[in-house]
């Protein structure tokens, strides 16, 4: 019986290591699948960020560390820059102006006075 019982528990030990081996294969296999989609993503007109952001979160704790990543996390950061210098501005790249006021001033006094239409010209030397 004692000889029996200590060759089961480096049986036992083995075969835990193994499924504990395929459990972190099918996790970074999940982990590069996402890193793809993440990019897939990005690529598009108008990806979730909040979406590609966690995939990549996954991608690291599951300790990918391949150029995938970094050029997941590259396009990321560029989508939010862009995304940023773009916001407000209309179609034709001009920015938008801010809403009308429900002020109506006709009086002369309330407009900007005109610009004078003389220049100044140097004089000849």
């Amino acid at each position: 019986m004692v000889i029996e019982a200590a060759l089961i528990k480096p049986v036992v030990d083995v075969l835990l290591g193994l499924f504990k081996q395929g459990d972190n294969l099918r996790l970074k296999h999940n982990a590069e699948e996402a890193l793809r989609e993440v990019i897939r993503e990005l690529l598009q007109a108008n990806p979730d960020e909040n979406k590609a952001e966690a995939r990549i979160a996954v991608a690291k704790a599951a300790g990918i560390l391949s150029e995938d990543v970094v050029l997941a996390e590259d396009m990321l950061k560029k989508h939010r820059a862009a995304k940023s210098r773009t916001n407000g501005k209309a179609a034709t790249g001009r920015k938008r102006k801010p809403a009308a006021t429900t002020k109506s001033s006709d009086t002369p006094a309330a407009k900007a006075p005109a610009k004078s239409a003389t220049k100044k010209t140097k004089p000849a030397a």
